[in-house]
Parts: C-alpha cells; sequence; structure tokens
C-alpha cells in the first residue's frame, strides 16, 4: 500500500499542463489509458491553486485531438485492409486492440455519420478508435477536427468539475483518501487485466480461425 502512495504521490506531483497533454494525447490514441484518472486529478489540482481550470481543460482537449490526430491520418495512411492485418497481430492485441474493436468503430461511424467524431467522444468504448474510421472515409478534416473538439471539451469539462468539485469536499473526502485511492487502484488493475484477457482471448480465437 505504501508502494501505491508513493506513485500517487510522484503522479500528482508530476501532473502539469504538459503531462496532461501527453496523457490525453496516448489515451486518444492507440495506447489504453483512461482520461478518468487524468482530468479529475488535474481538476483537483486547479482546486488547489497550482493549476487552472482553464489550462487544464485546454491541456487535455489539445491532448485528446493530438491523438485523434494521430489515429485520422495513421489510418488513411495503412488503408484498410493493413489495418485490419494489424488489428489481428498480437502487438496489436497487446495494446488491447483487436478486428473487433476496429469494426465496430466502424459501424458505429456509418450508423451515425460524421457526428459519430462527437457522440463517439463521449462513448468510453468507442471514444479512443472512432478517428480511424474518420480517416479510412477521409472525413473532411476541419470537420473531424471540429466534432473531435466539442466532444473531447465536453467530456474533459465533465471530469474537470468532478475532480474540482471533489476538491471542494475534500474535508468530507479526505479522511477515506487512502481508500479512495485503494479502490481507484484496484479497480484500473481489475479493467486493465480485463482488457488483457479480453485481448488474449481474441487473439486465441483468431489464431484458431
Amino acid at each position: 500500500m505504501e508502494i501505491f502512495q508513493t506513485v500517487f504521490e510522484w503522479y500528482m506531483a508530476n501532473l502539469n499542463y504538459f503531462t496532461i497533454w501527453l496523457l490525453m494525447t496516448v489515451e486518444s490514441s492507440f495506447v489504453p489509458f483512461p482520461s478518468e484518472i487524468v482530468v479529475p486529478f488535474a481538476a483537483w489540482k486547479a482546486g488547489e491553486g497550482s493549476l487552472t481550470m482553464t489550462g487544464v481543460l485546454l491541456a487535455s482537449t489539445v491532448g485528446a485531438m493530438s491523438g485523434a490526430i494521430i489515429n485520422y491520418y495513421l489510418s488513411i495512411w495503412l488503408g484498410r485492409p493493413l489495418l485490419y492485418r494489424l488489428a489481428d497481430t498480437k502487438w496489436a492485441h497487446a495494446l488491447m486492440i483487436n478486428r473487433t474493436n476496429v469494426e465496430n468503430a466502424e459501424k458505429y461511424f456509418v450508423k451515425h455519420g460524421k457526428a459519430s467524431t462527437f457522440i463517439g467522444r463521449l462513448v468510453p468504448a468507442v471514444r479512443q478508435l472512432i478517428s480511424i474510421p474518420a480517416g479510412l472515409s477521409r472525413m473532411n478534416i476541419r470537420t473531424f477536427l471540429l466534432y473531435t473538439f466539442l466532444g473531447a471539451g465536453l467530456w474533459n469539462l465533465v471530469l474537470a468539475l468532478i475532480g474540482y468539485f471533489a476538491y471542494d469536499m475534500r474535508d468530507h473526502i479526505l479522511p477515506y483518501l487512502d481508500w479512495v485511492m485503494y479502490t481507484v487502484g484496484a479497480l484500473f488493475v481489475i479493467w486493465l487485466s480485463w482488457k488483457g484477457i479480453k485481448a488474449y482471448r481474441n487473439s486465441k480465437r483468431g489464431t484458431a480461425q
């Protein structure tokens, strides 16, 4: 437990506008990393006064757009056939990406059209990959950036408000902060394990076929 406390303190000490941008770029690209452990804690620091809410929202949204742009242009560069072949590789499965994920993102894009790049940013299972079908369809880059900005901005605003108001309630939260951190850490490990097991099973099914 002391190790987790040390890691958490180091994380909070190094959470600044640059690291917010970097982590949100990772979160929005093809590497699984939940924004829920970035934005709320950054907003907590804004409540303390070491950061500002405007800066947190700007850094997190620009980061989300940076990762989305990576996926957008990467999908154009690779093309659908190669992209799907890569989704079947062990490397992709290690990043918790598989053919089913990409297919679901494409189906979501087809169903909701251009607006999916806005709506998809609010859907955890779709958020990281919705930029891929946008790139494959060569969606207008300005429209893509606008919808991505609006969707990512709204999502980050919700997370930031949670963290900011949590700081206002710190007198009620701090006595239980250790338990909160342990719970969040445990849930993150469970989520990561579940995604890993799911990706492994999908890779085994792909090998069997």
